[in-house]
């Protein structure tokens, strides 16, 4: 039995503890200077926890799940290495590319496992599709689409605080459409067909109530000879997405609402459906956390790796800087630009 120490016990650390708990894997606790959120968690799963961080991390265990705002992921990540743990971090990874190095110097000298919680990587039916794609059974992928969307306000418990009253009302708390939710998708897509090497970005505030940060947006963007292109906002009323591959020789189609993907070839007469549905919203959170304790036991994990976060808030950041100049970025400058 691993044990779990749930740092940040809001939307998204809720379900982290409740989706650990039920791998019955893990003994969980939680940490959250919020009074009110530590007797929920309490009251609701039985669970112990802590008010103050530093003293969660010296009460033992072996492994920290970051649940908190961007800007304290990295810090606390570093403290957590410090004291020995395992840790999985929240996406994004951070709000601020400089402070990236001393997370990775910090985890190549440790012995320990460090990942982000992209948790698309553990979506059957898009590691089905990825899977297919990479075989090269299509040849090249040349374009890449996604639409999509949902209404945000929404997809938050009640008991927890308004979304304009948390990360979400500032980029530099890491909200907003691009660092909370096209990120997932431009995670998935770069592990599909690679980093992206430049992009163009436009976004704006367009609807949600009592924020001023961008809800919508559109990327354009370039993977060596793939051009990729991104239309997401978080204010429509049905939650859907569908994002296309396709090659000179047929297209492959993911639709997140129907959880399933299929393939179109060339002459072909209609889709090929392939159905990796779950029952559930938890039952992705619940995979992500056996790939985690899988990682943490030295056997194959489908957990998203440091690195791969690191490119993918590398995308974050160009993203925002194209949308303040009104140009487009190479990835590779992103050291000799401003900070957005």
């Amino acid at each position: 039995m691993h044990s779990v120490l749930i740092v940040g016990c809001g939307s998204i650390g809720e379900r982290h503890l409740r989706c650990f708990q039920n791998t019955g894997r893990a003994a969980v606790a939680g940490c959250d200077p919020n009074d009110s959120l530590r007797k929920t968690m309490e009251r609701t799963y039985g669970v112990e926890t802590f008010a103050d961080f530093t003293t969660a991390l010296a009460s033992g265990g072996e492994a920290v799940v970051i649940c908190t705002p961007p800007p304290l992921h990295v810090p606390m990540a570093m403290a957590a290495l410090e004291a020995g743990k395992h840790v999985l971090i929240e996406k994004p990874l951070a709000v601020d590319l400089t402070e990236v190095p001393a997370l990775l110097a910090a985890h190549k000298a440790s012995s320990r496992q460090v990942a982000v919680a992209y948790v698309q990587h553990v979506y059957p039916y898009l590691r089905a599709a990825r899977d297919f794609l990479h075989g090269g059974e299509l040849g090249d992928i040349k374009h890449v689409t996604f639409a999509g969307g949902s209404h945000f306000p929404s997809g938050r418990p009640a008991h927890t605080a308004h979304y304009s009253q948390t990360y979400y009302a500032r980029r530099e708390t890491g909200g907003g459409v691009i660092q909370d939710a096209i990120t997932h998708t431009a995670n998935f897509v770069e592990s599909v067909i690679g980093p992206t090497e430049s992009l163009f970005c436009d976004c704006a505030h367009q609807v949600l109530p009592r924020v001023e940060i961008e809800d919508t947006v559109n990327i354009t963007a370039r993977h060596s000879d793939i051009l990729v292109s991104y239309a997401l906002n978080q204010f429509q009323a049905p939650e859907d997405g569908t994002l296309h591959f396709h090659t000179a020789t047929g297209s492959v189609k993911i639709e997140y609402h129907r959880q399933r993907w299929g393939i179109f070839r060339l002459r072909g007469n209609d889709w090929e459906w392939h159905d990796d549905a779950v029952p559930h919203r938890d039952s992705h959170f619940e995979a992500q956390a056996h790939a985690w304790l899988d990682a943490i036991e030295g056997k194959p994990s489908h957990i998203c790796s440091l690195e791969a976060a690191v490119q993918t808030l590398r995308f974050n950041q160009a993203a925002l800087v194209s949308a303040d100049t009104g140009r487009r970025v190479v990835l590779d400058d992103l050291a000799s630009l401003p900070t957005p």
